[in-house]
């Protein structure tokens, strides 16, 4: 004979046991523009790239629940005609509970792009795939690391401004 076991409650005094989960993740916006493919095509393809990425995330309700966004942005050109200029924003919802407000921006600005990131390269390249181009397969980014350093550029700053106060 088993015995059957509850699962444990977390009285009010405990702290709560930390989540972290992705919940979905979707396409939120896809604009493509290639206003001189014809000239394009007909070129030897060497393109130039510029990049903008970009992180922002935001709070749903009070039960933990984020929505994370990576937007990029890439405009190739070749031969200095402008092949095409493609933005991407990739969003996820996010289940984050229990975790202090230092864990929670380093999870938010950290961690959940770390996740999405493979899915935004792969829509990047789908589309420049279906649009006659070939993948650009973005490397690897460090989110680790680009938090860390925002991070300590921003404690630098706020140290600067109260030195000068003083």
């Amino acid at each position: 004979m088993s015995k059957e076991t509850s699962p444990k409650k977390v009285s009010s005094k405990e702290a709560p046991v930390p989540h972290f989960s992705m919940q979905k993740i979707y396409l939120k916006k896809s604009n493509f523009e290639s206003p001189n493919s014809a000239s394009v095509f007909g070129t030897d393809w060497k393109p130039e790239t510029k990049m903008d990425l970009n992180l922002s995330h935001s709070s749903i309700d009070d039960d933990g629940r984020y929505e994370a966004v990576i937007s990029v942005k890439v405009t190739a050109t070749n031969e200095n005609i402008v092949a095409f200029s493609v933005e991407i924003d990739q969003a996820a919802l996010f289940l984050i509970d229990g975790f202090p407000d230092d864990r929670l921006d380093e999870a938010l600005n950290s961690a959940c792009p770390l996740i999405m990131f493979p899915y935004l390269r792969e829509t990047l390249d789908n589309v420049l795939l279906k649009a006659g181009y070939p993948p650009l397969m973005l490397a690897p980014i460090n989110f680790d690391a680009m938090y860390k350093e925002k991070k300590a550029i921003k404690q630098a700053e706020e140290k600067a401004q109260n030195e000068k106060k003083h």
